[in-house]
């Protein structure tokens, strides 16, 4: 049976930016699951589904067992907490740009109702909040530095957890969150090659 997923879309139907979205879109993969993606809008929010790993146990685990479990969940809230709130001010406006006429409305009200101001102001002095970026990305580079994946050897859920933040800059915005010598820049590549390159394959800018 084939899941359907509907996955944030800006504008064009092929700009698929939710980080969200994107972790779901590799945890299906990992676990072998055939999926249908369905573009969707904010301004459909009704239309979202979740589910995953006890309803498909035969498949393989997005965890690695229950302490993987129990990281990948502290892996989450961080980058929930942490990595998503410094991408989201520097990659703000290109998704504004990226969104199709009838969301632009909504996501601008309700933006600008939860940060008090304006997005322009918001989104000021991207450099500095690029510079904020790498420092909040430490633990997850010396991690990287030791091995190929947060997960070790192969890539789990805490892999997609992170990877969907960055997957989401790249759809949205032209600028650059990494470099060549970064560690997380190289996990990066391999998780864009994962599953025959289908997170690299999808519409964005090069990185």
């Amino acid at each position: 049976m084939t899941i359907k997923l509907y996955d944030l879309a800006g504008a064009d139907d092929e700009r698929r930016f939710s980080p969200f979205c994107w972790r779901t879109r590799l945890a299906l993969a990992h676990k072998g699951l055939a999926t249908e993606t369905i573009p969707w809008r904010l301004t459909e929010k009704d239309r979202i589904a979740f589910y995953l790993e006890t309803a498909y146990p035969g498949a393989p685990s997005l965890f690695g067992g229950d302490a993987g479990m129990a990281l990948s969940r502290f892996v989450n809230f961080w980058a929930d907490a942490v990595m998503f709130p410094a991408i989201g001010p520097i990659a703000l406006m290109d998704v504004y740009n990226s969104l199709h006429e009838k969301d632009r409305d909504y996501f601008r009200k309700s933006r600008e109702a939860r940060f008090g101001m304006t997005l322009e102001a918001f989104t000021a002095n991207p450099e500095q909040r690029v510079d904020a970026l790498h420092k909040a990305l430490d633990p997850i580079r010396k991690t990287l530095e030791t091995q190929p994946y947060l997960g070790g050897e192969q890539p789990y859920y805490a892999d997609y957890s992170v990877f969907g933040g960055f997957q989401f800059a790249r759809c949205v915005s032209p600028r650059r969150l990494l470099e060549p010598s970064d560690p997380v820049y190289s996990w990066r590549s391999r998780m864009l090659e994962a599953f025959g390159g289908m997170a690299g394959a999808a519409l964005g800018y090069p990185v």
